[in-house]
């Protein structure tokens, strides 16, 4: 019986849906020695975790890595395409969970969620009701949106009843919807009133909000970062928050993760801080893991992945596995 290879344990909906066609099995660790070796001589991977090169390594069984979610900066896909290893993805299927937290991200901001939860239940009612004068409203603003994907489209729908003005920035110059404006990065940072970051991490991508782009932020401004840790420079962001330059930032993605205990964003009051979770939860774990055991499926009945990464492995994968 053929056997998938799961980082994490997966949604029951999805085991239930694989049923008998192949054997499940869990990795024991997620160390880089410990994945190589159990995921090499497994058919297929399903990857929650970052996976080493060597697992790609020569005499591999592998025949895809399937990405539980929608970025595959996880997975070394150049290893896989010399391997002829098929890399796939579920793309959009959490768009909507990760939409949802951003919108309830910008409002928690703007109305200082935290601080006055936190007064009220430490110094009392009066002490929480001061921060209504200097709480905002939503609507009126300018929503920047960058990345203009399944989850950039998403972030634009659950705004777009808001009251807010949309306007976005695609690195690959595609995809904008009818209620998004178009505009080139710079001018998009310095009209926003709150910048929501959600675009892929690629070698362009990288560092791309740095001092200088954060300086053009408008005084006041909100940063939502849902994207990947290095898209953002984090040592010009503190000094950001530090001369209070934004209004607050909401942060589900670091360069580090997870993110250590000491670090300096948690000691910032209008910094909500997630764990990497923007698109996790119940309902979306059950549509990433049964997208990824689908595409599993087929891969094992010699068919491409619908959501295929990697096309240049195909013809090398076709010679060794038919």
């Amino acid at each position: 019986m053929p056997i998938i290879y799961a980082t994490h344990p997966l949604h029951p909906d999805a085991v239930a849906l694989l049923g008998d066609a192949a054997e499940l099995k869990v990795a024991t660790a997620l160390d880089a020695k410990t994945l190589a070796a159990e995921g090499h001589a497994c058919d297929i991977v399903i990857v929650r975790a970052p996976l080493p090169d060597e697992i790609f390594a020569e005499g591999t069984k592998l025949k895809a890595a399937i990405r539980h979610g929608a970025g595959v900066d996880m997975i070394p896909v150049e290893a896989a395409t010399r391997a002829g290893v098929l890399v796939a993805n579920v793309p959009g299927v959490n768009a909507g969970s990760v939409a949802e937290h951003v919108v309830f991200s910008a409002i928690a901001l703007l109305r200082r969620f935290r601080l006055l939860d936190r007064d009220l239940r430490g110094k009392g009612w009066l002490a929480a009701r001061d921060y209504s004068l200097s709480n905002h409203d939503l609507s009126g603003r300018t929503v920047a949106i960058v990345g203009m994907g399944a989850v950039g489209k998403a972030i634009a729908r659950a705004f777009a009843g808001l009251g807010v003005r949309l306007v976005g920035f695609s690195p690959s110059g595609r995809n904008y919807p009818d209620s998004v404006s178009r505009m080139a990065l710079d001018d998009l940072i310095a009209a926003s009133d709150i910048l929501v970051l959600c675009c892929p991490l690629k070698p362009e991508t990288r560092g791309l909000i740095d001092a200088r782009r954060l300086a053009l932020l408008q005084r006041g401004s909100i940063l939502i970062h849902v994207s990947r840790g290095p898209v953002v420079d984090e040592a010009a962001l503190i000094e950001a928050l530090q001369t209070r330059h934004l209004w607050g930032a909401a942060l589900d993605v670091f360069n580090t993760q997870p993110l250590p205990s000491d670090h300096a964003f948690f000691g910032f009051d209008n910094v909500i801080i997630s764990p990497h979770m923007a698109g996790i939860t119940e309902e979306s774990m059950a549509r990433m893991g049964t997208g990824a055991i689908s595409e599993a499926l087929r891969v094992l009945r010699g068919e491409l992945p619908v959501n295929l990464v990697n096309p240049d492995a195909v013809e090398i994968h076709r010679r060794r596995f038919g």
